[in-house]
């Protein structure tokens, strides 16, 4: 029952991390008043974005805090190749194209950027890296949100919304113990996808899904995404695919981060909980694959798998938070594991068979590979043979899932009988199925949260400056 309601705004933005900073900071330095509305506490606020290190940019220049130039049709390339060109191409090349412009608004609203840190999946060239990380960054664009005069509530959560005939009225907020109206003449949707909701998440995936960690906060739970559609608005996406990627198994059920993230697998040998191996582990880049061995663990039987490696890579990594298992030899390790130690054994025997010599090279797609043997390793294959040996357990880790909301150019909102709505606008995690049917490349999804949250705020300011400037006439 509602019983109160607040003033109203020129622009609500609903959601606390990078998307909806985005959104608010530019509809706010468009002349309109812009209330955000974060369902965390102040001290969870920020959502998955406060656990990013860095953003994939398109650059021209070599200086810091890049290694080297990043051009536009490279980062092009790099996105058709992860996701296979499935999705909606316009919308892709838009976040690409724009991108270009992230670290120059980023840096004069706060953000701080440093060099790539060692280790850290050949990245230095391709993305920008947040000095203090992804909460540095957040509480930045917090200080410019403020600074600007954005008002700004934490623990109000969206509990319903009042849309009729396509125009959004008013959302119906729990905060304080109490249930308020809060109107606005437009509204800006970035409250993330629903990996934090367990029982959607078995809807989708079945009973798999009570074995994947969730990297973030819970507080995404898809809340606004069924609230849109139940209003009619165009699903987008597949309920299963998501950014997933393996993080160790002993990580927490949620908001275990970035330092959960095991970057070691292009390095080794992966097998499932019966000794076996199942895919390529030097196909690609990591940053370029790491996204789909998180789906790849969850399809394996009870959802765990683990990686093998030897001393000869163990400090070519950024380690997990947690060490790894170590052995005198392979057995050993996998004895520690609960695995069955014969049939891990004859596996790595097989695969160190099948290694022909090369020049390890991990810095590029290197000529050491395996012959004769189903998978094939197809870069960075070498022997496991130098102890100790170590390894590492790996469940599925969710990061935010792909579906959500269609959106057009304007990042409005798509209704199933194919109009935009008036003035409903959505950004971030919750469209990002959109630009991501499948696939991801490292540092791209803050790309999507802010070239879209800027042109989500920017047009639902002009639209509600034009609905009060109609109003006073």
């Amino acid at each position: 029952m509602t019983s109160d309601r607040w003033r109203e705004t020129d622009v609500l933005v609903i959601g606390g991390g990078a998307a909806a900073l985005s959104a608010a900071i530019t509809a706010r330095e468009k002349g309109a008043s812009v209330r955000l509305l974060e369902c965390a506490p102040r001290h969870f606020r920020g959502g998955n974005s406060r656990h990013t290190r860095n953003m994939r940019l398109v650059h021209e220049t070599q200086h810091p805090p890049y290694t080297g130039p990043y051009p536009e049709e490279e980062m092009w390339a790099n996105y058709i190749k992860a996701t296979g060109g499935t999705g909606d191409l316009e919308l892709a090349r838009m976040a690409v194209h724009g991108s270009a412009s992230i670290l120059e608004w980023m840096q004069a609203r706060g953000v701080h950027f440093q060099p790539a840190l060692a280790g850290t999946l050949h990245l230095g060239r391709t993305n920008a890296w947040f000095l203090g990380g992804g909460k540095a960054m957040v509480n930045a664009l917090f200080r410019s949100a403020e600074r600007l005069g954005v008002e700004i509530h934490y623990e109000a959560e969206v509990v319903g919304l009042d849309v009729q005939e396509g125009r959004f009225r008013s959302a119906a907020v729990r905060t304080g113990g109490r249930t308020v109206s809060v109107p606005a003449r437009a509204v800006v949707v970035a409250a993330g996808g629903f990996q934090s909701n367990l029982a959607w998440l078995k809807e989708a995936w079945g009973p798999a899904a009570d074995n994947f960690l969730i990297r973030g906060a819970p507080f995404d739970t898809g809340t606004l995404l069924k609230l849109l559609l139940e209003k009619g608005a165009e699903p987008v996406g597949d309920p299963t695919q998501a950014h997933m990627v393996p993080i160790d198994a002993r990580s927490p059920k949620f908001d275990g981060g970035i330092v959960t993230r095991l970057d070691c697998v292009t390095l080794g040998i992966v097998v499932n909980k019966n000794g076996e191996r199942y895919y390529d582990e030097g196909e690609d880049f990591w940053p370029m694959r790491y996204a789909i061995w998180g789906r790849l663990v969850a399809q394996q039987p009870d959802q765990v798998s683990y990686v093998f490696i030897d001393s000869k890579t163990l400090d070519r990594f950024m380690p997990s938070v947690f060490p790894p298992v170590k052995g005198r030899t392979v057995a050993e390790v996998a004895e520690q594991f609960g695995l069955p130690v014969d049939r891990v054994v004859a596996t790595v025997e097989e695969y160190n068979r099948a290694v022909r010599p090369g020049t390890f090279d991990h810095t590029i797609q290197d000529d050491c590979r395996t012959e004769g043997l189903t998978p094939p390793k197809t870069h960075w294959a070498q022997r496991i043979d130098e102890p100790p040996f170590y390894g590492y357990p790996l469940r599925p880790g969710l990061t935010f899932t792909y579906y959500g909301v269609k959106i057009d150019r304007s990042a409005a909102v798509i209704f199933k009988d194919g109009r935009p709505a008036a003035n409903i606008f959505a950004a971030g995690e919750i469209m990002a199925g959109n630009v991501l049917p499948k696939g991801y490349i490292g540092g791209i999804g803050l790309v999507i949260g802010n070239i879209f949250g800027r042109i989500a705020g920017g047009e639902a300011a002009a639209l509600a400056r034009g609905a009060a400037q109609s109003q006073a006439a």
